[in-house]
């Protein structure tokens, strides 16, 4: 599902291997404790706001799974710092946008009448991986109100960071990412790949202020009812992700590690933000 032919590549998205596969491929089991070190070894901060993207299979054999991961993460960070993940959920986009994939003409109107409403409490991810479903239920979890690209946060400053997301500008400077940005967190790539750093689309649209834009809708609870809410929002282009993540390494602006068996990536989010529009605006403009 996407918007105008748009797939985020998720964590989820990555070849997934049996835990058979896992344990086999694994030289020791992972348990809260060594990834807390493997953390900290790699540079992750108590006290810090971190942005995680999880790709839990690149870990290796984890010993209870995510809820391990989740816990090992705010062991990290501890009860000082703040822990962030995306919680999107693009299956309530609408449907006469969904590319991967595409729905029968015929059908949009029924689905758009009967998806649920968007509620924060209950509304599942999609395509954000084991790690990220879980943390959007973890006890004091707070989530952004945005229908389809929300964000979850838990610490001292969660309420802040999901407080305000406009439905047009889901990925700019007045919601989530934004308030990341000021507030110099750092994003923690935990064995997902460039092409699942959302920040950079805080980037695109400061390097592309002229993006197209693409007409969305969601089912939302409006004074107490649930309605179809018409919205647009800017088009992306994240093939070209991957390609900015390793100049942005060739700069030296990524610290990179192992957690338990995965490739890691460490880096200032506005640094990030600041070098990818600068490489992004020096290219040519993607959509015409």
């Amino acid at each position: 599902m996407s918007w105008s032919g748009r797939r985020d590549i998720s964590p989820a998205a990555d070849t997934q291997m049996t835990e058979h596969n896992l344990v086999a491929a694994s030289s020791e089991p992972r348990t809260r404790d060594s990834l807390i070190r493997d953390l900290l070894r790699l540079g992750v901060q108590p006290g810090e706001t971190l942005l995680v993207h999880c790709a839990m299979s690149r870990l290796g054999w984890v010993a209870a799974g995510s809820e391990t991961v989740v816990r090992a993460l705010l062991g990290a960070v501890t009860d000082a710092g703040t822990l962030v993940m995306p919680a999107q959920s693009s299956q309530l986009s609408d449907p006469a946008n969904w590319r991967a994939p595409a729905v029968p003409q015929e059908w949009i109107e029924t689905i758009r009448a009967n998806l649920p409403a968007f509620d924060p409490r209950t509304t599942p991810t999609r395509d954000m991986g084991a790690v990220a479903e879980l943390f959007r239920t973890w006890p004091g979890a707070r989530r952004s109100l945005h229908p389809t690209c929300s964000f979850a946060a838990l610490g001292p400053e969660a309420e802040k960071i999901t407080a305000q997301q406009p439905l047009s500008a889901p990925f700019g400077d007045e919601g989530p990412l934004g308030y990341l940005y000021r507030s110099s967190a750092r994003i923690l790539l935990l064995g997902a790949g460039f092409d699942s750093c959302t920040a950079f689309h805080l980037a695109e649209q400061r390097a592309w202020p002229g993006l197209p834009r693409i007409a969305e809708g969601s089912p939302m609870v409006v004074d107490g009812d649930r309605r179809w809410v018409r919205f647009d929002v800017a088009a992306a282009y994240p093939d070209g992700f991957p390609e900015i993540g390793e100049q942005l390494r060739r700069q030296g602006l990524v610290r990179s590690g192992s957690v338990g068996a995965a490739t890691c990536h460490l880096m200032s989010l506005p640094r990030i933000v600041d070098a990818a529009a600068e490489i992004m605006a020096a290219q040519p403009f993607p959509f015409g």
